[in-house]
């Protein structure tokens, strides 16, 4: 054991097994000692491989890893780590002693602090930044605040997250506007397969055009910086939405570096944040003309707190979103987004060449990162799902649509960066043995 694994794991091994008592996390220390131990490493000869499991045991440390399952679902929703979870913990009950002061005098005020934190880590003013709930919570607020009116073309596809579509669906029913939606083919190792798609769909009468930054339904990465400057370039009254909901604290990139006019993602996927957090990102020039999904004092303010008037919020888990982002920090999103990859090409690489496995992401990773998915041939995807978590214990996420979604059907697997090689290497025996012995017609569903 090295030097500097030493010192995390005496650093850590206090937050790893501390239960949730007040004296063990009324000690704000504990994470500058966490982000110190790993920075301490230097990256390019010891702390930047995403091979090097000595680092990432250490990392796995600061989760409270369940022995019960393997959680292999991180797309859905991210654990966070211990210290952010007992920061959590720690600022409810300061509003318990007293919540109307605690709530509204003390942590409330925390808000712009943490605005400038996030507008650090996504490379953005402050004033383009709400702070809400989740992806799809400031993403209809994109989508229904948006100035359109009945004939103006809305460019979509078949593979956006379904909420996102239905959302269009209604203002389509609302205002009469026209959604023209595409049909992507994935798999794509190829740029301008996406941007050639998206430019050709482009007339007098589009919009806006909505992209999804990472496909959450197999992992497929889209090359939005090139589509929007490709659509804008073919009609410059165009504005562009990022569906960010998995690439951000993902993969590395600041919002500026996408071309987009609104954006929005989840803290509690990637960034590990509190439950029922969320970003959303309108460019300066846009607030006013954006209507706020809930009601505000002067909707057609250029402040972008207009669209936080949520009323009554969780106080706590948005201040910890805070500690969320210096332990994301202290890994580092480069080191972050190699390690995400390497453990989705592990499991991957063992299983694609498998009889009957079917694998529907690529390797190559400018198209891929952490998400990947299976299939098997001649079993149901309801059938695999149950027969990994029943039998198995892993958590996954079976994803079966059969609409206007193309009919995808696949198991989507989402490690996260405490995952371990052993839990991919059970994860490799299931799907294997679930390929040579099918689940019996009375597996329940």
């Amino acid at each position: 054991m090295t030097a500097n694994r030493r010192l995390f794991m005496k650093n850590m091994g206090g937050a790893a097994l501390a239960t949730l008592a007040i004296p063990n996390f009324l000690k704000p220390e504990k994470l500058s000692m966490i982000t110190q131990s790993i920075r301490a490493r230097d990256i390019a000869s010891m702390g930047g491989d995403p091979t090097d499991e000595d680092f990432w045991a250490t990392v796995r440390q600061a989760y409270s890893v369940s022995s019960e399952i393997i959680n292999l679902n991180n797309g859905g929703v991210s654990p966070q780590a211990i210290h952010t979870a007992e920061q959590q913990y720690r600022y409810t009950q300061m509003c318990n002693e007293g919540p109307a002061y605690f709530m509204w005098q003390i942590l409330d005020q925390g808000r712009e602090p943490l605005r400038e934190k996030l507008s650090q880590l996504t490379g953005t003013s402050p004033d383009e930044l709400a702070i809400n709930r989740n992806s799809s919570e400031g993403l209809v607020t994109s989508i229904m605040g948006i100035p359109l009116k009945a004939g103006d073309e809305v460019i979509i596809a078949n593979l956006d997250y379904p909420h996102m579509v239905a959302a269009w669906r209604q203002r389509e029913k609302r205002d009469g506007i026209k959604l023209v939606s595409l049909t992507l083919e994935v798999p794509q190792e190829n740029d301008d397969y996406f941007v050639n798609l998206y430019k050709a769909a482009v007339t007098s009468k589009t919009k806006v055009v909505h992209i999804t930054h990472i496909l959450h339904y197999m992992g497929q990465i889209l090359p939005v910086r090139k589509i929007a400057d490709a659509v804008k370039a073919a009609n410059p009254t165009i504005v562009v939405i990022s569906d960010s909901a998995h690439s951000f604290a993902h993969i590395d990139y600041k919002i500026p570096d996408l071309n987009c006019d609104y954006w929005a993602a989840s803290l509690h996927k990637w960034l590990c944040a509190p439950f029922g957090t969320g970003l959303l990102y309108v460019k300066k020039e846009r607030i006013a003309e954006t209507w706020p999904l809930l009601t505000s004092d002067d909707p057609t303010s250029s402040d972008i707190r207009k669209f936080e008037n949520l009323g009554t919020r969780s106080f706590p888990a948005e201040q910890a979103i805070g500690d969320a982002i210096d332990f994301h920090n202290a890994i580092g999103i480069k080191r972050k987004e190699a390690r995400l990859r390497y453990l989705k090409n592990y499991w991957v690489e063992r299983v694609k060449d498998y009889p009957k496995v079917k694998i529907h992401i690529s390797l190559l990773p400018q198209y891929s990162c952490a998400l990947g998915s299976f299939s098997i041939d001649g079993i149901k995807v309801g059938d695999i799902s149950t027969e990994l978590a029943t039998k198995h214990k892993i958590t996954n996420t079976p994803i079966d649509y059969n609409d206007y979604q193309k009919n995808v059907q696949v198991i989507r697997i989402t490690p996260n960066v405490y995952t371990s090689l052993a839990d991919l290497d059970k994860l490799v025996d299931a799907i294997k043995h679930i390929a040579d012995n099918p689940p019996s017609a009375d597996v329940k569903k």
